[in-house]
């Protein structure tokens, strides 16, 4: 079937690929579908839900070779579904709140993505290997999830800071809600019998370590003597249990016997599938634990890094704020296209800095967006490294916009380094909206790698540059053709910019769907 793996993978076999290409390609590939906040188009979960279980039942009913009678049955049930669905309101009487758009956003992935993840990498490992039998591949979380919910405050005035560490915290309890339902499926699966195989010394060790560091060594092998894989599965639930129970009364302190990151899942996850290979039970290490990981190697502990973003206009308002405290209002704050606000800006980014600056004397607006950056540092310690994700700048029109937040950034203490001068640990991209915007994109672009600290920036993180291309905007200035086509030329010429200063450009396509 066209544009499935098994296709795709089959016509680079065909074409003469070669697996070292196809491996270059894995470890580069970095795709992330994005949840998006858009409160007027959201149906209601209880609409979603009826919807989904009339799937079901039409699936059920299309591949069961029921008796007649259960048929009936299948066909009352699908009627009483049927008759909920027109008796139920489907639309939001009232616009939802933001709490209530983080569940709607999280519905999507309790009914479906968690489970998916694991599907595709089957259904790619199984093109991989029908058409390069004789390589083996390496395939990494190429695929993960990225949300707006509880972080787009563009515009948007309920979204607050309390609201995104609302959203942080109901995105890792779902991802740990869901490991534990996976960790329960291992214990009451993996009922291999110690006295049936032998089990290798390095697992037994690996299994003592865990019981002892348990403090319920005792009670979790009294439970299943006999069955390691059990006990292992035993403990790894109770230390999720541990972090559960940490992050739902918000302490946020994770002690030994917890999972202090989803690394740490990730490695006991690998030791039961080592064992499992190792005592010759490899298939059942492929169906039960390797998907399971899969899924924490994607979600990890955050289920999509959250994105922010924000309005120009209002990261510009708190540098002008900044500005006049620093000068005491003695020095008119300049232009902001003008060479002195350009030349502040840099000076400060290359200025070492011995403490965090005050918050006093400061706008709301400006000690919320300062609060809202120290919340990344915060959220990232937490949560899971990669609790956020990038901070897309709406409206950017220049590079002292762009600057401007890699300032902001490091007054809230998102630099790697203790001086604050070497690079931002928070890819800031650029939103290019308007036909005009798109047009001006790639020159504003080559300016901005052209800057040591973004450069230095950019580095880091994988000699990769995020640039969003904005679709509705640019179909409001000229419409439907003249977008795709204002688009279209926009990414040629910023790849060519990226090519010539030996950066990739990554696109944000903000088209919707």
């Amino acid at each position: 079937v066209r544009g499935t793996f098994a296709y795709v993978i089959s016509e680079a076999a065909s074409n003469g690929v070669s697996a070292d290409v196809i491996q270059d390609l894995l470890n580069t590939a970095n795709i992330r579908p994005t949840i998006t906040a858009h409160p007027t188009e959201a149906k209601r979960v209880t609409a979603l839900e009826i919807h989904g279980r009339i799937y079901r039942l039409l699936a059920k009913m299309d591949s069961s070779e029921a008796t007649p009678r259960e048929q009936e049955q299948f066909i009352v049930c699908l009627r009483n579904e049927i008759d909920l669905l027109w008796l139920t309101g489907e639309l939001h009487l009232q616009k939802p709140t933001v709490p209530q758009e983080i569940a709607w956003g999280l519905h999507f992935f309790n009914e479906t993505l968690f489970g998916r993840i694991p599907q595709l990498m089957s259904d790619l490992e199984w093109a991989l290997q029908a058409h390069y039998p004789d390589s083996v591949f390496h395939i990494p979380p190429f695929f993960q999830f990225d949300s707006w919910i509880g972080g787009d405050r563009d515009g948007n005035p309920f979204v607050t800071n309390e609201i995104t560490h609302r959203a942080l915290l109901s995105n890792c309890l779902a991802s740990l809600m869901h490991y534990r339902e996976r960790i329960e499926h291992m214990l009451s699966t993996l009922s291999i019998a110690g006295h049936v195989v032998e089990i290798p010394a390095s697992f037994r060790t690996a299994l003592n370590q865990t019981l002892d560091k348990s403090g319920q060594s005792e009670v979790l092998q009294q439970r299943n003597p006999g069955e390691v894989f059990r006990q292992y599965s035993a403990c790894m639930l109770a230390k999720l249990d541990v972090t559960l129970s940490v992050i739902s009364k918000e302490t946020f302190h994770i002690p030994d016997n917890g999972y202090d990151s989803a690394d740490r899942l990730i490695s006991d996850l690998f030791v039961i599938e080592q064992g499992l290979h190792d005592v010759g039970a490899a298939h059942l290490s492929t169906t039960h634990v390797t998907p399971f990981r899969q899924e924490v190697e994607t979600f990890r502990f955050h289920t999509a890094s959250l994105d922010l973003r924000q309005n120009t206009m209002v990261t510009t308002r708190t540098l002008q704020t900044l500005w006049q405290r620093q000068f005491s209002g003695t020095v008119p704050v300049p232009s902001l296209d003008s060479v002195n606000w350009r030349q502040w800006l840099i000076k400060e980014l290359a200025r070492p800095i011995d403490a965090l600056p005050s918050k006093t004397n400061l706008t709301n607006e400006a000690t919320e967006i300062l609060e809202l950056l120290e919340l990344v540092k915060k959220g990232r310690e937490i949560f899971d490294r990669e609790a956020f994700g990038v901070f897309v700048l709406s409206m950017t029109r220049s590079v002292n916009d762009v600057l401007g937040v890699y300032l902001l950034a490091k007054y809230a203490g998102l630099f790697a380094d203790r001086d604050g001068v070497e690079n931002c640990t928070l890819m800031v991209v650029p939103l290019f909206e308007t036909i005009e915007d798109l047009q001006t994109a790639p020159e504003i672009m080559q300016e901005l790698l052209s800057i040591p600290v973004v450069r230095r920036t950019v580095r880091d993180m994988g000699n990769v540059q995020e640039v969003m291309i904005g679709y509705s905007d640019s179909n409001k200035d000229g419409g439907f053709l003249t977008s795709y086509w204002e688009t279209y030329k926009a990414q040629v010429r910023l790849s060519q910019v990226g090519k010539s200063s030996g950066i990739t450009i990554s696109f944000f396509h903000g088209r919707g769907g």
